[in-house]
């Protein structure tokens, strides 16, 4: 079993790094965690609710993973800069950023969306990850390479009709990306953007609670079967790794296919 402190990653690939996610206790995020840790790296993991915090914490560090946990609403500065500083006095830096935190208060239309609907999804989709680089952008950039990884969905390219307001929101992740890429690329910082398909999580029940619902998207998507969290997790790793260090600015999807081409 790997020690829980820092710097105890003997050869792995993401030895002596660093990585904060969001939204990581349940569903990818928490998978993304594991893989991360598995791979050598020491995992900050947050979420908004203690109890949900605890119990990832405590299930890593019985597998003998490096993990620390603290709670973070990232729609909150106050709760983004805890996050900072719990990474900072664990470890001291920050190398990896994943955003997998995320909302979608509604189904339905997209003119149906409230002005409280769109300000909570662009708040937390969009928003929440560039303000958290921000604060974060400092200390990465101080270890001399970063990698952060942003999280859309397969909605961004082919749009689920009840869930308009998110579409857009995942969308505008995939231009997110693109220009941090750029902005970013002078100071050695890689951005990149996941993009799962129909992954069958908690998050992912809202498509299949309506049979009829669900049968329309699996027929959209052409999708053979329904993806798992550890599907996406290889592909974070890779990209968190010395052996992407000239890839940047990508939306790849993990769907099973290729929606955007």
């Amino acid at each position: 079993m790997r020690s829980n402190s820092c710097g105890a990653n003997g050869k792995a690939k993401l030895a002596d790094k660093v990585a904060v996610i969001t939204g990581s206790t349940k569903g990818i995020g928490l998978a993304i965690a594991k893989r991360l840790a598995q791979d050598g790296a020491h995992v900050v993991i947050s979420s908004r609710k203690q109890q949900n915090v605890d119990q990832a914490v405590t299930m890593l560090r019985g597998e003998g993973l490096s993990v620390t946990g603290t709670v973070c609403h990232v729609g909150k500065a106050e709760d983004r800069e805890r996050l900072v500083s719990t990474a900072l006095e664990h470890c001291g830096g920050v190398d990896i950023l994943v955003c997998m935190a995320g909302v979608n208060p509604l189904v339905g239309s997209t003119l149906g969306s409230s002005e409280q609907v769109w300000d909570k999804i662009l708040n937390i989709n969009v928003k929440a990850p560039a303000l958290l680089l921000s604060q974060l952008l400092p200390h990465i950039e101080k270890r001399g390479r970063g990698s952060v990884i942003l999280v859309s969905s397969v909605a961004a390219y082919l749009p689920v009709v009840k869930l308009g307001a998110y579409n857009v929101s995942k969308t505008a992740l995939l231009g997110l990306t693109k220009t941090l890429a750029l902005e970013l690329a002078p100071k050695n910082i890689q951005v990149n953007c996941l993009i799962p398909g129909i992954i069958d999580t908690e998050f992912g029940q809202v498509i299949f609670q309506d049979p009829v619902f669900r049968d329309q998207v699996k027929k959209l998507y052409q999708v053979q079967r329904l993806g798992q969290p550890e599907d996406c997790v290889g592909l974070v790793s890779f990209l968190c790794s010395p052996d992407a260090s000239y890839i940047s600015g990508e939306n790849i999807a993990v769907a099973g296919f290729s929606p955007h081409l």
